[in-house]
């Protein structure tokens, strides 16, 4: 008892992370990964958690040796790198949020089967309700209050995969024929599931920056095993519960002939309502709480992060500017984004599409860039050669940085073809 008692104390940054990757990456694509290529997708999944490991660990690993955020190693390093971190920020300001609060807000209509307003206006409610707890909470109730969303996700996660599991795979159409993995559409959609699992690389700094708060706020400073034992447990829930929404997409619309829709609330709608039809009404509550707790908890986090990324990057461009290290610069932060991803919602709604398609294409390109500063950070001279990643690791790190480039490259040459 003792033991349990002292993780729940040091759960922070790792539980942070994995309720912020645990978001369309996972209720979207590793859904639909499941519904439309079956079990074969577990293999993408698990390596791109694998290969992409390092990258997020070192965020850790670095702020707890240094006491230093990773935008502050990147600094260190020349204001080059700094520069190349806040271009992935800025495209994450202006479409991130937005998308995420899209789908949230459609899942949110479904849950309560709101009608009569639009998605607009559902998304602003959202936008508020988000905004107001992330400012008057700060990270310690982010933290607290993730502890019980997270702990909602996860039973009411397995209690549906062991639902969907035991009622057995839903009976497949008359004419139905396996997809191919390796044509265009397989490929492309590999592409995405592979770039965005378990999340993208530049959240390593959002891991960073939670992991300074997380030293601010404990009266007992994690040791640098503890830190990084909390940030792997974070990270394999991460990896496990991207596998449940796999089978359960497997279990319930591999071969039905089903598609999943594009829209946020029609996709939300078919989400529920197949699942239920497959496993009963009765288990309705479970995967409605289990798809809106999966979006909510990556806003509220996703939210926090890009404000607190913002700020951090800002006050290292420029630091003359005072008003960027003021404690009320998060506070207005956290409302200047809620709007302006508001403003993109009304605005582009009809090119989220296009608008996802940029921000992706950044992420893919600047994604082997990023890892590579982050391994040039743990590797410098304010890291001792005690705390810097072993040779397994190291090497663990330049395979990523390989299939990140090779990833990359691809893409670039699929966009470019098209």
């Amino acid at each position: 008892m003792k033991k349990i008692k002292q993780l729940i104390k040091l759960v922070g940054p790792g539980l942070l992370f994995a309720s912020m990757a645990i978001g369309t990456s996972h209720l979207v694509l590793s859904t639909k990964g499941g519904a439309q290529y079956g079990w074969v997708m577990v293999i993408p999944i698990v390596l791109a958690n694998i290969l992409k490991y390092p990258f997020f660990e070192f965020g850790v690993r670095y702020t707890n040796v240094t006491h230093k955020s990773l935008i502050q190693g990147y600094r260190d390093l020349g204001k080059r790198y700094l520069w190349v971190y806040a271009l992935v920020t800025v495209v994450s300001i202006f479409t991130l949020l937005a998308a995420l609060y899209v789908v949230t807000s459609g899942l949110l209509m479904n849950l309560l089967k709101i009608s009569g307003t639009n998605l607009g206006m559902t998304a602003l409610a959202l936008f508020a309700f988000i905004s107001t707890l992330l400012i008057i909470g700060r990270y310690k109730f982010l933290e607290n209050s993730l502890k019980v969303v997270i702990s909602i996700l996860f039973v009411a996660l397995l209690v549906t995969t062991v639902m969907v599991l035991y009622k057995g795979q839903a009976a497949p159409i008359a004419n139905f024929e396996q997809p191919k993995i390796f044509d265009e559409v397989g490929i492309l959609f590999l592409i995405s599931l592979m770039g965005w699992m378990p999340t993208a690389v530049e959240a390593s700094g959002w891991v960073s920056l939670w992991s300074i708060e997380k030293l601010k706020s404990s009266k007992n400073k994690p040791s640098f095993k503890e830190a990084l034992g909390e940030f792997n447990l974070g990270y394999f829930m991460t990896a496990l519960l991207a596998i449940f929404f796999l089978i359960i997409g497997w279990m319930t619309l591999y071969g039905t002939g089903v598609e999943l829709s594009g829209n946020a609330v029609v996709f939300a709608d078919q989400v529920v309502t197949l699942f239920t039809a497959h496993i009963g009404n009765w288990a309705y509550i479970f995967i409605a709480v289990a798809a809106f707790a999966t979006m909510f908890s990556t806003c509220m986090t996703a939210h926090d992060a890009v404000a607190r990324v913002s700020l951090d990057v800002l006050s290292k461009l420029y630091p003359n500017i005072g008003i960027f290290s003021r404690k009320s610069s998060f506070a207005l932060t956290v409302v200047i984004l809620a709007l302006i991803n508001w403003m993109v919602i009304l605005l582009f709604s009809a090119n989220m599409g296009q608008l996802v398609a940029l921000a992706t294409f950044v992420s893919f390109v600047m994604a082997p860039i990023v890892g590579w500063m982050n391994l040039k950070a743990v590797m410098g001279n304010d890291m001792p050669q005690r705390y810097r990643p072993n040779k397994s690791l190291q090497f663990l790190t330049y395979v990523g940085m390989i299939f990140l480039s090779l990833f990359a490259l691809y893409y670039c040459w699929m966009v470019l073809l098209d």
